[in-house]
């Protein structure tokens, strides 16, 4: 049976996942399993990821059932509708940061009666099933999950409206371009950022939505945890191989006495 995005989405408590950008091999959804990773976040923004990548991708993790959030380059309708039609779930959308472009997104992913996406059946994103179309396209709308990628200051001005709105999901933080938007790039114990990282954690929880983060340490993702931020990745593909690479290396110069 497929991976539903919903399953993970739908079901309250911490969840955890891994960060994909580069690694798309065979083997990655069972890796990512077999590590105990719910989910996987697939990023078309900051990699070479194409369309052509993504539908591979997907049938990768879907063989060992590991739902995949996708960010997609931008909100543009031919990133949104394609990653669908290939199979994505849910889909993550950078930089966004008005009631009108959420709304503008939802309707861009949504089929009629909700929406205006162009009609696709039979595809990845059915699992290349044949059958009756207003069953199936209710059957998507329902499947369909839209994660708001809160990494600007607008974004954070807006962000108890987006929160509201029925058809998003869940709200991210992308931390870097949020303090590089404020004016105050990798600053984050800065209080205006923290600040901003409070609003956002307050608007997920008064509207019951997901609220997601990604660490690179085991110590941030507890702490995030404990303050309500339930959608966490531990690390990215690319930096947890090198960190660990890394370490191995320099133990073995150094337990040697730093020769070659």
């Amino acid at each position: 049976m497929r991976a539903r995005v919903g399953a993970v989405l739908d079901r309250p408590g911490l969840r955890l996942g891994h960060y994909v950008g580069e690694f798309v091999t065979p083997g990655i959804g069972y890796i990512l399993k077999e590590a105990g990773a719910e989910y996987v976040f697939f990023d078309m923004e900051h990699s070479g990821n194409s369309f052509e990548s993504l539908n591979r991708a997907l049938r990768y993790f879907e063989a060992a059932d590991v739902p995949v959030l996708v960010r997609v380059p931008s909100d543009s309708y031919d990133h949104i509708a394609r990653a669908l039609d290939i199979g994505a779930q849910a889909i993550i959308i950078p930089m966004l940061g008005s009631v009108e472009q959420a709304r503008s997104v939802i309707e861009k992913m949504k089929y009629t009666p909700i929406g205006k996406r162009g009609l696709a059946p039979a595809l990845g994103n059915d699992r290349y099933h044949m059958g009756p179309v207003v069953e199936g396209l209710a059957a998507a709308n329902e499947r369909n999950r839209l994660i708001a990628l809160i990494e600007t200051a607008e974004g954070v001005e807006n962000v108890d409206g987006i929160a509201a709105l029925e058809g998003v999901d869940a709200l991210w933080v992308g931390h870097m371009d949020l303090t590089a938007s404020m004016g105050i790039p990798g600053q984050f114990d800065h209080p205006d950022y923290k600040a901003a990282l409070n609003k956002v954690l307050e608007a997920g929880k008064r509207h019951g939505k997901g609220l997601g983060r990604m660490v690179t340490d085991i110590a941030s993702g507890v702490a995030l945890a404990g303050e309500g931020w339930d959608l966490i990745v531990y690390h990215g593909d690319v930096w947890l191989l090198q960190v660990a690479l890394r370490q191995g290396l320099d133990g073995i110069r150094s337990g040697v006495g730093g020769g070659t």
